[in-house]
């Protein structure tokens, strides 16, 4: 049997961990760990709950960070040996391993090269996605809807916990608008850059005459506020309203005007959230939300890069980011990265990964 020959791969493999190690920076990152073993090691550091929960934290995304690392540094080593093993013995199954464990290896490692260009001011947070219907009547809103059974499936497979906080049903299919929060770290780094227009193209169900139809929907990304950031929002800037819930087609399904709507007269943000019972829980979650775009805001204004946190977002001809086609052939596009595949229902089930990665590659400027 001839031997087995990846040296190619494995040169490959270890270029992309070499940079993956650069840009982490084993050194700095043992002492960052260190300091943080020393802050969590005071015993009076659960006099302030908030600092001591923010060191664990860190700590720990760190130590699981360096794990990573040095478990691939490993893996990689182990991996060279037994194909020296392999081809040496000239064994079929050995071989087979081999090619398991480098198949293995090159998607941890890609793992860690995306999580690497996760280092944004916001990135280590949750986020709060909004999906709007565009133009393209009962298709767009219908679409909209996709997307977000999309991210939420993606978020499921990602063991990232979400929050439905509103919905605004469409009178026929489908939704107008939605917002949740994903609440799992670097979900804002990884989604961020899913911000933009959508389009699908296919064979409208709601077209009697089966013709062909085009439609947009809006994804907007913003970062989870946390305790620390400082969103001074004055009485005299909001207006509060109060409804009561209701679900699809206007069936009520709450008695009690507990769904709240908050306007941010200053900026003419409007959120709204109808998911808890409580009108007071409503109001909090509102709260966090307008608190989260005004930081995007602020940050927006700070650096102007407005449309990397927010964005003005307008799901309408020319300004899409993505395609998703239906017919007259299956394939889904992002237009900024070329990133492609032909299996819409996947992409539709959350296998959102390969755009994801491809997006944060493009926005840190690296090709592959």
């Amino acid at each position: 049997m001839a031997e087995l020959d990846l040296t190619e791969d494995l040169v490959a493999l270890e270029s992309v961990l070499t940079s993956v190690l650069a840009v982490s920076k084993p050194n700095e990152l043992a002492a960052e760990i260190d300091a943080l073993e020393a802050e969590a090691a005071d015993p009076n550091i659960w006099n302030d709950q908030e600092k001591a929960q923010r060191v664990t934290s860190a700590l720990s995304r760190l130590k699981a960070k360096r794990q990573k690392l040095d478990g691939a540094v490993s893996r990689l080593d182990d991996l060279k040996v037994l194909l020296e093993l392999a081809n040496a013995e000239n064994d079929i199954e050995a071989k087979a391993e081999v090619r398991h464990e480098l198949r293995l290896l090159t998607q941890a490692i890609d793992s860690l090269e995306v999580e690497t260009l996760l280092n944004g001011e916001y990135d280590s947070r949750g986020a709060i996605v909004t999906i709007r219907s565009g133009a393209g009547g009962d298709d767009a809103t219908d679409f909209a809807e996709m997307l977000m059974r999309m991210y939420l499936r993606y978020c499921e497979k990602q063991s990232m916990k979400t929050t439905v906080l509103d919905i605004s049903y469409a009178e026929g299919a489908g939704i107008k608008s939605a917002t949740f929060e994903v609440d799992a770290a670097f979900a804002f780094g990884s989604l961020s850059v899913e911000s933009g227009t959508h389009r699908l193209v296919r064979m409208s169900p709601f077209n009697s005459a089966g013709k062909r139809q085009t439609s947009f929907a809006a994804v907007e990304v913003v970062p989870l506020i946390e305790t620390t950031d400082v969103i001074d929002i004055p009485e005299g800037d909001i207006r509060i309203d109060v409804f009561r819930s209701s679900g699809p087609g206007g069936q009520s399904v709450n008695t009690t005007d507990s769904a709240v709507r908050i306007t941010h007269l200053p900026t003419g943000i409007v959120v709204s959230c109808q998911n808890e019972k409580s009108q007071l829980q409503n109001k909090e979650s509102a709260l966090r939300v307008l608190q989260s775009r005004l930081l995007a805001v602020k940050k927006a204004e700070e650096d102007a890069k407005k449309k990397e946190l927010a964005g003005d977002v307008k799901a309408s001809w020319g300004e899409q980011m993505r395609s998703y086609v239906l017919a007259p052939y299956q394939m889904v596009k992002d237009l900024r990265t070329e990133y492609e595949v032909n299996n819409p229902d996947a992409v539709f089930d959350g296998d959102l990964d390969g755009f994801i990665s491809a997006g944060l590659k493009w926005r840190a400027g690296i090709g592959r």
